[in-house]
């Protein structure tokens, strides 16, 4: 029996969770390739003070992996990074990890993939399974002079730990889940925080409880308290998702939580700046329990007109206004249309993966493509991540992948790619469902792809884990026989 090499690339949420699955299934011959030097993906890139998930930690998790010791309903980053490396560690992917190796390339040259890495070699493997992730590529906005200024320059998802905090004048260009969370975090603890907004957000309140000492031993004697923890979490988590596919009552529910809450905010000016012109979930929803609270604060200051440019002391607005600062934070978010690029994937008949998605991405059931066969992808184009946990969507997809490999070292196949009828007939069925999601009811977002139309499952994630799970119809796919002598 053949056993398939296998390259993963990227060692963050999706690709450890494909790591796992394949040490469960008793797949040994695999490589995770990571460009950094440890697990963990966004959460490891990401340091920025007051990170927090907005998915409760109890649903933000593994169900392989259930962490009883969450210190809180919404955990912080630098603990869900320390999750992902100890799930890593515990089952035994330090062993098949190269940190500090990126893959750069991959040819297929009929029969197998051609990867190539930063480190100047080429290795040869059977399928390529790429678990980059769709928030890894910082955005840096288009202003002009950002390199004028004298200050300290940073994005959010590369702070500058060195970067001393205390007594400075902090601008933070940005308003979505990471503005927001700078400035809740900032406000009060430095003289001034500037907040540069171009489109006001919706906020979904909560109470981010922490657990006591009492509520963990309970979670680490009794198991299944973990287990029905996840399960109610995963049935909110499916009735919220109706208010993102259909129109009804969840969405005017969702629309009158966050309305009632910006109510919070007193002054009347100050809560107009704050006032979205759309309807909640159109953008992601941010989830915050002190964003109202400290944005009214004195020492801070909601900016709403436009940049100008930047210059050496602060940002200069369209109404000539300079605010001068000492730092200045770009929370602008990542290119989340990028997926696996830059790498520079060749598929059959020399087809290259910018040649595929000339017009945006697009894949089939999220994990394959036509014409690159034996790459499957974890959290591709048209996942459902949209206030969704990633974790989920990883382990249903690992299960597909580990499938098809399973098959292939039976023998059933050598090659396995989506037709291209089956592709365009999957998205022509999205496409068609898109109009009644809320992402198509009038806002910019970073779901929308170059078309306007949302780069989203348009269903409830708990259909697509059902589609993702059953047995793949043969229909679909080209099967290339027979199967890979030995090697």
């Amino acid at each position: 029996m053949n056993e398939p090499r296998i390259a993963v690339v990227g060692a963050g949420i999706s690709g450890i969770c494909m790591g796992v699955a394949l040490r469960r299934a008793g797949f040994t011959d695999f490589t995770i390739f990571e460009k950094a030097a440890d697990y963990g993906g966004t959460w490891r890139d990401n340091t920025y003070p007051g990170l927090v998930c907005d998915v409760p930690s109890r649903y933000y998790q593994f169900t392989f992996a259930m962490n009883p010791q969450w210190s809180q309903l919404y955990s912080a980053g630098p603990e869900i990074r320390d999750y992902l490396a100890g799930v890593a560690r515990e089952h035994g992917l330090p062993a098949h990890t190269r940190f500090g190796v990126e893959v750069v390339g991959a040819r297929f040259d009929g029969a197998a993939w051609q990867v190539h890495t930063s480190d100047g070699a080429e290795r040869i493997f059977d399928f390529v399974l790429c678990a980059t992730g769709f928030l890894h590529r910082p955005n840096r906005p288009d202003i002009a002079g950002l390199d004028d200024f004298t200050g300290t320059l940073m994005h959010s998802a590369r702070w500058d730990h060195a970067v001393e905090l205390t007594g400075k004048r902090i601008g933070v260009i940005g308003s979505g889940s990471t503005g927001t969370q700078l400035v809740s975090e900032l406000g009060g603890k430095v003289p001034k925080v500037v907040m540069f907004q171009r489109t006001p957000q919706w906020i979904l309140p909560t109470v981010n409880k922490r657990y006591r000492g009492l509520t963990k031993r309970l979670y680490r004697r009794l198991p299944l308290l973990g287990s029905a923890a996840y399960q109610v979490n995963r049935g909110f988590f499916a009735a919220f998702s109706q208010g993102l596919v259909h129109p009804g009552r969840m969405r005017s529910f969702i629309q009158w939580v966050v309305a009632r809450n910006l109510r919070s905010v007193q002054d009347p000016e100050l809560r107009r700046k704050l006032t979205p012109d759309y309807q909640a979930m159109c953008k992601r929803l941010v989830v915050s329990d002190r964003f109202y609270r400290v944005v009214q604060r004195s020492d801070v200051e909601l900016v709403t007109s436009a940049i100008d440019h930047v210059q050496d002391t602060g940002v200069v607005t369209a109404d000539g206004e300079l605010h001068e600062l000492d730092i200045l934070v770009l929370a602008t978010g990542f290119d989340s249309h990028a997926f696996m690029r830059p790498m520079a994937i060749t598929g059959t008949g020399g087809r290259t993966l910018d040649q595929a998605w000339a017009d945006g991405p697009r894949a089939f059931e999220g994990v394959m493509m036509p014409d690159f066969p034996n790459l499957f992808m974890l959290v591709g184009p048209h996942s459902p991540f949209a206030n969704h946990p990633l974790t989920a969507v990883a382990e249903a997809q690992s299960e597909r992948i580990v499938g098809w490999l399973r098959r292939w070292r039976a023998g059933e196949f050598a090659t396995i790619a989506p037709t291209a009828a089956a592709t365009n007939r999957y998205n022509a069925m999205m496409r068609a469902a898109a109009p009644s999601t809320v992402w198509t009811t009038g806002c910019r977002s970073w779901y929308l792809g170059a078309d306007g139309m949302p780069e989203l499952w348009p269903w409830s994630p708990n259909q697509y884990e059902k589609r993702i799970r059953r047995r793949p119809d043969p229909v679909d796919y080209h099967l290339g026989r027979p199967a890979l002598s030995e090697k």
